[in-house]
């Protein structure tokens, strides 16, 4: 069965939409056979919505998850001095992204990778992601797993889950795997969690 997990085969049909993130306005190009293809998802605007911009600085980010890139954009536009990297296993959705990074004057800070072209060394100061909770629970465990050890001693991990697809679960999960998650706040079904590593008191 096609989903939008996996490269689509099937011809595409391409919809433009505007979206209002962190109160700036953005133009996006979206399509058939990617997550979300005719407008910015309620869990992602959730995520907007509850979070605050990042500061600007020296730092490597990654949207996890891109779809058509709208966190990648949002992030890079808010902080000049990032590098963004725009990761998924759909090509249509990285080629959308690279689209949108370059509609909106940033795709010198966006790179579109594929999950294996990341290297083993790269480590990032913030994950962003609307994880995709729909591949089921031992795949999205294995994946959270592998790309939250990315993260510096000091990163964050800003994270929003459907209440009705097992967010409550998920901080639960992500507690018994060491890792101090905060609930930044509730809206619409979905919650935001930001994870971050064990401070050690020693």
């Amino acid at each position: 069965m096609s989903h939008y997990f996996e490269t689509p085969t099937a011809d595409e049909k391409r919809y433009e939409f505007p979206a209002v993130i962190w109160g700036r306005q953005y133009g996006f190009t979206s399509s058939s056979g990617v997550f979300s293809s005719t407008r910015l998802d309620l869990g992602t605007s959730v995520l907007f919505r509850l979070t605050e911009p990042p500061q600007d600085r020296q730092a490597r980010m990654l949207d996890l998850g891109c779809g058509f890139g709208a966190i990648a954009v949002a992030l890079a536009t808010e902080c000049p001095s990032v590098l963004v990297d725009a990761v998924d296993v759909n090509q249509r959705a990285l080629g959308l992204t690279q689209l949108n990074a370059e509609t909106n004057g940033v795709s010198d800070q966006v790179r579109i990778l594929l999950p294996d072209e990341v290297t083993d060394d790269t480590a990032y100061d913030e994950i962003w992601s609307n994880p995709p909770i729909r591949i089921g629970k031992k795949a999205l465990h294995e994946m959270l797993d592998l790309w939250l050890e990315r993260l510096t001693p000091t990163g964050t991990a800003t994270l929003v889950v459907a209440k009705n697809l097992g967010a409550d679960s998920l901080h639960e999960w992500l507690e018994s795997r060491g890792w101090l998650v905060a609930r930044l706040g509730s809206a619409k079904g979905f919650r935001v969690l930001r994870t971050s590593r064990q401070v050690s008191s020693r």
